[in-house]
């Protein structure tokens, strides 16, 4: 019987502009890859009940990062409404014109799929189905891809300021249809892929005299440490955004303090790269206002029940703990995706729109969630340098029921490792002096579970896990 668990940590005045916070940049995002097609569809947005342009409306409340997603062949659509094609080339040419006209930066997403990916759904362009299984020749499609892409894109002033390789890339890219209905994670495969990428991206900051940053996204802060530490330990090194997807709706438990916990945890494991949240998103309703299934529908008790102040503030604490964390922003998915009268490939409407930014008239909702970008945010408090914990890692591999844990000690300490349950019984224990030590949970119960590791008997890190028999 597989096993599964989530994980929870347990770890005992910049306004919505290009700001320099600790000398990074703050960024205020949205992923607005449905406006044209929603504009197409119909919508008009509206402020104040007056027609404003998305871009500039985006931009006048503190915006200023877009991401857009690009699908390699998206032939779905043609049976689609009107059979036009979204986030292709053309579309997404169209969208950063859009974006740059409003000063905006543009992060592009490659979800190297012609549909839909996610950690559950990687699948090859069919344009690449028959070379697959041939990874020298898959690389090299891959890397033409991806830099020609990025030269028509020069060609036209268009180069987006970064690139995300992959969509929520936890089981791996570009897999055939077999290998996408099971658990696949071949870094081996893996490490060429990514970094045939990332030379295509190299290539064109060289020929173009860019400085295009390269982002790995992840999804589930739980997971971003083992994902990215597998990330490195297999050579892919050269990249300098770690993105990472966290909603509540589906990542919880973890919470917004324990996601912060995330972000200082990496930034102290690589502090050469940035963090940056490139989706997250939070309901305004629980109405819908279509024929379309709603994607989200779960609220934290904090900021409970769905409300547009609800919204904005779980935001603005997330922004929040970013910006203590260290993180360098986040980026909202699709406030954008109002209902519309055309129909997606599972219903008429949105998914979404009782999670976007607008009311179900597609007027802004103020107070609301959009306000997020335009908050007076505490920049004074930053990760203590000082205050470094205990150089070890409390891993979760979520799919094979394992807890891994590292120690970067020089010399290497003896730790031990305590595994209890809610009421405090011990149910495994271990020591180790080697730079890696892997435990097994298949044995244990479902229930939830503390995960202590101690110095001379005294625990220096914790996590909690809640663990599920699938």
């Amino acid at each position: 019987m597989k096993e599964f668990f989530w994980i929870i940590f347990v770890y005992t005045s910049c306004i919505g502009v290009m700001n320099e916070c600790s000398g990074q940049s703050l960024y205020y995002g949205a992923d607005m890859s449905y406006v044209n097609e929603m504009e197409s569809c119909g919508v008009v947005y509206t402020d104040n009940m007056i027609a404003k342009d998305p871009y500039a409306l985006f931009n006048e409340y503190g915006g200023n990062l877009v991401r857009l997603r690009l699908w390699h062949t998206p032939s779905w659509y043609d049976d689609l409404n009107d059979g036009q094609r979204y986030s292709d080339l053309k579309d997404v040419k169209k969208a950063i014109q859009r974006a740059k006209a409003q000063g905006l930066n543009v992060l592009l997403d490659f979800h190297l799929s012609d549909n839909w990916a996610d950690p559950s759904k990687q699948l090859v362009p069919a344009a690449w189905l028959p070379i697959v299984d041939n990874t020298n020749v898959l690389k090299d499609s891959l890397y033409n891809y991806v830099h020609s892409t990025l030269t028509a894109l020069s060609n036209e002033n268009l180069l987006p300021e970064m690139v995300q390789i992959g969509n929520e890339t936890n089981k791996g890219i570009l897999l055939s249809p077999e290998d996408n209905n099971a658990w696949t994670l071949d870094w081996t495969r893996n490490a060429i892929l990514f970094n045939s990428a990332i030379q295509a991206i190299n290539d064109i900051n060289i020929a173009q005299g860019a400085d295009i940053q390269k982002v790995l996204h992840l999804a589930d802060p739980a997971n971003a440490e083992w994902l990215i530490d597998g990330f490195v330990d297999n050579g892919v090194t050269d990249f300098d955004i770690i993105g990472m997807s966290y909603y509540w709706a589906w990542h919880l438990p973890t919470s917004i303090s324990e996601t912060g916990e995330i972000i200082e945890t990496l930034k102290e494991l690589y502090p050469e790269k940035e963090v940056l949240i490139v989706e997250t998103g939070y309901i305004w309703t629980t109405a819908s206002n279509d024929e379309a299934n709603n994607i989200i529908s779960s609220t934290h008790p904090d900021y409970h029940p769905a409300s547009p102040v609800n919204q904005r503030d779980w935001l603005i604490d997330l922004m929040q703990e970013v910006i203590q964390s260290d993180g360098i922003g986040v980026i909202y998915w699709e406030p954008f995706w109002v209902s519309s009268p055309c129909n997606t490939q599972w219903g008429q409407g949105s998914h979404q729109e009782h999670a976007t930014f607008f009311d179900f008239e597609n007027n802004v909702l103020v107070p609301g969630g959009i306000e997020w970008m335009s908050y007076d945010y505490d920049v004074s408090t930053q990760v203590n340098e000082t205050d470094k914990k205990h150089e070890v890692q409390i891993l979760s591999n979520s799919v094979l029921g394992e807890i891994i844990v590292k120690q970067r000690s020089i010399p290497l300490q003896k730790y031990q490792v305590s595994i209890a349950d809610v009421t405090g019984k011990s149910v495994m224990n271990s020591e180790f002096n080697t730079a890696v030590i892997t435990l097994s949970l298949e044995e244990l119960p479902a229930g939830i579970y503390i995960v202590s590791v101690l110095l001379n008997n005294r625990a220096i890190k914790s996590k909690k896990l809640i663990f599920h028999h699938k």
